[in-house]
C-alpha cells in the first residue's frame, strides 16, 4: 500500500514576470506525496499556470482531495493508471471518482518515477544526475520596458549565454524593434541565436505583418505568434517561411495520438515545444517527441514556472531523451522561496550537482494527508 498526501506551497517571485498574459506576482503551488510501508517517498509537483493550464485552482483543489479520499487505489498499478504511464491503461471512470487533470498526471508520474527509484529525487539515473554533463539552456528574457530588457539581455550575455529567448507581445511593435536592432548591432547572427515567444498574443493578420518586420534580424524561431485552435491560419504562418514557427500552446488539450498526429501534418511547424507539466506528463511528451521526429519536425523541452522539484523531474527525463540543441529549463532563480536542490546554473548549463542536498523541511509542515 502507498500512503497519498499532497502539500500546498505558494511560490513567490523575486520580482514581478511579464507575460502577454499579464504580470505573476505569485504561483500557486501544490507537491504530491507518495510514501510507501518502509517509509520511502517519491515527490511531484502539479504544474500549474493560470490561463495557459487546462485545469483552474479550484479543479486541482478538489482533485486532489479526492485522491486523498479515495480508497483502494493505493498500489502501484493504479498509480501507473492514474498517471497514464507507459504500459499500463489509462484508469476508467468506474474504478476512480476522479477524471484525473494534466498536472496532477504529471504529478503522479513524477513521484511514483521517484519512489520507485529509491525515494532520493533521481528519477533518471544519467551522466546529468551524476554531475558529468550540464544542460544548456536559453537564457529567458521577461517582458518589460526597454531598459529592463536591455539589463537582462546584458546580465545572461555577461554570464555566459548565447541562446536567448524573448518575450514579445506586450509592448508596442516598434520597441520591439528597437531592442532587436541594438542587440543584432551588438550581437551578429554567429555569435548569438534569439528566438521569441509571442504566446499567441498577435492576431492572425498581425503576425504576418511582424513576422515579415522580424525577418531582417535572424531569428531562429516564434513560438504561438497567435493563439491556439486557428490551424488553418497557423498552417498558412507556416508556409511563408520568413521565420520558423514552434508550436507551443496549440499542444495543451491534444490527447490522442492520431489527433497529434493530425496536427504536425496540418500545421507542419519547424519545430514543437513541449511542458510535460500541462501536457499531462513525461510520457504525454514523449508521445509527442515520436510523432514529431517521425515527421522531421523538431523538437525542445521547456519547463513551466515549475519549483526545483518539477523542474529536477522535467531536466532529468529531457536529458535521457537525448538532446542536441539548447532547451527551456528554468531554474529557482525566479523565486525567493524556492526549495534548494542541486540543481544549479553555471554559465549557461543547468547541472545536477549531487553533493548539494535537498532541503524539504520548509514545504513538509504544510502537508496534507486523507482525512484532514
Amino acid at each position: 500500500m502507498i500512503h497519498f498526501s499532497y502539500i500546498t506551497y505558494p511560490l513567490v517571485f523575486h520580482r514581478p514576470a511579464g507575460t502577454s498574459r499579464g504580470v505573476l506576482n505569485d504561483k500557486k503551488c501544490w507537491f504530491v506525496k507518495l510514501t510507501s510501508e518502509d517509509g520511502r517517498s517519491g515527490l511531484g509537483e502539479v504544474s500549474f499556470i493560470p490561463g495557459l493550464s487546462l485545469e483552474d485552482a479550484g479543479e486541482i483543489e478538489t482533485g486532489l482531495i479526492k485522491l486523498c479520499d479515495q480508497q483502494g487505489w493505493e498500489t502501484e498499478a493504479t498509480l501507473k493508471k492514474l498517471s497514464g504511464q507507459p504500459g499500463s491503461e489509462k484508469i476508467s471512470k468506474s474504478q476512480s471518482t476522479m477524471s484525473p487533470l494534466p498536472g496532477i498526471r504529471f504529478a503522479l508520474e513524477s513521484a511514483l518515477a521517484d519512489l520507485e527509484n529509491g525515494g532520493k529525487r533521481i528519477l533518471y539515473a544519467s551522466d546529468f544526475t551524476r554531475g558529468y554533463e550540464g544542460i544548456p539552456i536559453n537564457g529567458l528574457i521577461w517582458m518589460g520596458s526597454q531598459s529592463r530588457l536591455k539589463e537582462q539581455i546584458r546580465e545572461k550575455l555577461e554570464l555566459g549565454f548565447r541562446v536567448l529567448k524573448m518575450k514579445v507581445g506586450a509592448m508596442d511593435m516598434p520597441d520591439e524593434l528597437e531592442v532587436l536592432d541594438w542587440i543584432r548591432k551588438e550581437y551578429p547572427e554567429g555569435d548569438l541565436e534569439i528566438r521569441l515567444d509571442a504566446n499567441g498574443a498577435w492576431t492572425p493578420a498581425e503576425a504576418l505583418d511582424r513576422m515579415h518586420a522580424l525577418e531582417g534580424f535572424h531569428i531562429h524561431s516564434i513560438e504561438q505568434p497567435i493563439m491556439p485552435g486557428q490551424e488553418d491560419k497557423m498552417a498558412e504562418l507556416c508556409t511563408i517561411q520568413s521565420i520558423p514557427i514552434a508550436l507551443d500552446e496549440e499542444l495543451i488539450g491534444i490527447n490522442r495520438p492520431e489527433d497529434r498526429r493530425k496536427l504536425i501534418e496540418k500545421i507542419k511547424p519547424s519545430y514543437i515545444i513541449l511542458k510535460p507539466g500541462l501536457l499531462g506528463g513525461l510520457s504525454e511528451a514523449e508521445d509527442w517527441i515520436s510523432i514529431a521526429e517521425g515527421m522531421g519536425t523538431g523538437w525542445w523541452v521547456t519547463s513551466a514556472l515549475e519549483s526545483d522539484i518539477g523542474l529536477n523531474a522535467i531536466a532529468q527525463w529531457t536529458f535521457s531523451m537525448g538532446i542536441n540543441m539548447p532547451q527551456g529549463l528554468g531554474t529557482g532563480s525566479l523565486y525567493c522561496n524556492n526549495i534548494p536542490s542541486p540543481l544549479v546554473m553555471e554559465g549557461d548549463r543547468l547541472w545536477h550537482r549531487p553533493g548539494k542536498k535537498w532541503k524539504l523541511s520548509i514545504i513538509t509542515e504544510h502537508e496534507q494527508s486523507p482525512g484532514q
